[in-house]
């Protein structure tokens, strides 16, 4: 080694030196400005603008709706220079910093005492830097032990929507619209519809009581692809707007009939009117057994000099704002009745006297059965018809000419037999060769019995009732003196097998015993009575509405005299009622008027009361207590009116 060279260690400590001798020299570039006090002190404000200094100042655009160029003022300053998109993950299979997966050991983080007493010289030579070098702990990636993808593996390409599916195929269209074009436009749609004419046209162009089908009226259309939607809303719609009357329906009970008797009231509910029926008369309604809250409703004219169109109406109490079915009829309906298992047929009597069946499941208007003149039609207005118990398709009609008819669905037609015919015992008229011809009767109304399937009665325009078999066509079981005018109603008991009611425009209510002639109760209500019915859940009690717009509400077992509710449900003097009818589940009764309005009332607490037992214990429930209930009362009044037996 030379003297000029001196070692490395030895002159850095010699630099070192002379730079802690003189610490407060100031050290100043070659290249700065010596400058004053007053220069120094001078302030000089500069700002800091976001500005892109390249970005275009005169950017112009077209607009259409001025049809001019215009001045953008709107340029984007935002440059990028750099932009890198990294990905970390954390490794958990990384070395600890101490080298082991153990605790880090004390004596070994320590380092080692020098006690070989050398130089400090001694310290920086080559071996023992290599030696330290060798000892020292390893360095972590990061203090988080996290190791960067993308310094370790390509970044793979991202895939957007554009590369995973297919993009549909583009064109450039033009066109103009002219008035030439459009007629030729229509000219085309309508040789479309057409032909679709000429593939729905029946057969037998002879038949014409098929309906034409129409392109407005097939599935196709807008409306019929949201019809269920639509129906589903509609009724969310109005049970939102009928809300306070669908929770009365529901909870409410008058509480004032704690402080009454016996007495009780009946609570005004949904009122259903259809706007194409203010004109008619209600003259039939019947609930579905399977679904109690939809119902039925006839509508017609009991006028003869006012016969026209007919309609029956479907609806539930889902919605009282609009019909779930509508029939119009070519003639007015005089009756209905819904099948007790076959709930979607419903038997219908006409006032031309014709009887037909209609099947709501199919989607046209005409029934799908239907007599003709000839099939066996009545000559005169079918007033009453009765579907069997059993689950045959058979229904039985009466009608003014004397005939009581049992109609049977065989195929694709009724098959008809007469049951039997209505004559007058005490008329005998003159027939042709001077023999003696009984006169015919005409019937008004009929009911089956609820046990005996081959028991039924029939009520006439004379006012007699006749108790008729169906294995006997030639003769009457019984006949009883009922009423002073036609028998508007007569139905049995639904629970005891000897007991029926009648009512009368004679203004009398009558209660029979079928093995006695006459009536057991009488209730004359001072006005001509359209229609009476027996509660469904109580054999003592029935309800009757009249002309002058009341409803009467009786119960046998509380008052054997006078109703336990008479109220006036429409105006006197301007609205008659004319039918009635229980709903079979709930407590609740509708009634129709003669401006072909139905509105549903709920019976308070006192008309549906429960009779108490001696020990204030309630009766045992069914059909069995409610016999001995009505038997109780016949034997009552026999014992006190021996005149009655």
């Amino acid at each position: 080694m030379s003297k000029d060279q001196t070692p490395l260690g030895k002159s850095h400590k010699s630099n070192k030196k002379k730079d802690e001798e003189d610490p407060g020299k100031l050290v100043k570039p070659a290249d700065q400005l010596d400058l004053s006090d007053a220069d120094l002190k001078e302030e000089i404000t500069k700002m800091l603008i976001a500005t892109n200094p390249h970005a275009p100042e005169n950017l112009a655009h077209y607009k259409f709706s001025e049809g001019a160029y215009k001045v953008t003022t709107d340029v984007e300053h935002l440059v990028i220079h750099f932009s890198m998109e990294g990905v970390l993950d954390y490794n958990d299979d990384a070395p600890s910093p101490t080298g082991s997966e153990g605790p880090e050991d004390d004596t070994a983080a320590k380092p080692e005492e020098d006690t070989s007493g050398g130089e400090e010289d001694d310290d920086d030579r080559a071996d023992s830097v290599a030696s330290k070098a060798s000892n020292q702990e390893p360095k972590s990636t990061n203090q988080f032990n996290f190791i960067e993808r993308a310094s370790q593996t390509f970044n793979n390409p991202l895939q957007g929507r554009s590369c995973q599916t297919i993009p549909p195929p583009r064109c450039k269209y033009a066109a103009t619209a002219s008035q030439w074009e459009i007629f030729d436009a229509y000219k085309d749609e309508l040789h479309k519809q057409e032909i679709l004419k000429e593939k729905l046209k029946p057969k037998n162009e002879g038949d014409r009581t098929k309906k034409k089908i129409l392109p407005i009226e097939m599935p196709s259309d807008d409306i019929t692809r949201v019809a269920k939607a639509a129906k589903l809303f509609e009724r969310m719609v109005n049970q939102n707007t009928f809300n306070e009357i669908s929770q009365d329906f529901r909870y409410y009970e008058d509480a004032a009939d704690e402080f009454r008797e016996q007495e009780g009231t009946l609570l005004p509910l949904w009122k259903f009117q259809y706007e194409k029926a203010k004109t008619m008369c209600v003259t039939a309604l019947c609930w579905n057994v399977i679904y109690p809250d939809f119902f039925g409703v006839g509508l017609g004219s009991y006028e003869f000099s006012k016969q026209g169109r007919g309609m029956l109406l479907f609806y539930t109490l889902k919605n009282s704002t609009y019909p779930e079915y509508i029939f119009p009829t070519s003639c007015g309906v005089l009756c209905l009745d819904v099948h007790k298992q076959h709930s979607y047929l419903v038997a219908v009597g006409f006032y031309d006297g014709c009887v037909g069946v209609y099947n709501l499941k199919n989607k046209g208007l005409d029934p799908e059965y239907k007599s003709t003149s000839n099939t066996g039609k009545h000559s005169d207005p079918v007033w009453q018809v009765r579907w069997q118990k059993d689950n045959s398709l058979n229904f039985y009609s009466v009608s003014c000419d004397g005939r009581v008819v049992s109609w049977t669905i065989m195929k694709n037609e009724l098959v008809f037999t007469d049951a039997i015919r209505l004559m007058l015992t005490d008329q005998v008229s003159d027939g042709l060769d001077g023999i003696k011809e009984l006169t015919s009767a005409g019937g008004t109304s009929m009911d089956f019995h609820r046990q005996i399937e081959s028991l039924f009665l029939v009520g006439t325009e004379e006012g007699k009732i006749h108790k008729c078999s169906k294995n006997y066509s030639n003769q009457y079981l019984a006949t009883y003196d009922a009423h002073n005018m036609a028998v508007d109603t007569v139905k049995w008991n639904p629970y005891h097998p000897k007991v029926f009611i009648s009512c009368s425009s004679d203004w009398t209510v009558k209660i029979w015993d079928h093995d006695y002639n006459t009536p057991m109760f009488t209730f004359d209500l001072n006005a001509s009575v359209g229609d009476v019915v027996w509660a469904p859940n109580s054999s003592t009690v029935f309800t009757a509405v009249t002309t002058e717009g009341l409803v009467h509400v009786f119960d046998l077992a509380i008052n054997k005299y006078q109703a336990i509710c008479q109220q006036p449900v429409v105006p006197k003097k301007k609205t008659k009622l004319t039918h009635i009818a229980f709903n079979p589940i709930h407590p609740v009764v509708i009634v129709g008027d003669d401006r072909g309005t139905v509105i549903s009332l709920k019976l308070s607490p006192n008309l549906r009361k429960k009779p108490k037992g001696k020990k204030g214990r309630d009766l045992v429930e069914g059909p069995e207590a409610e016999v001995a209930k009505m038997e109780k009362l016949l034997s009552l009044l026999r014992e006190l009116e021996p005149s009655k037996a």
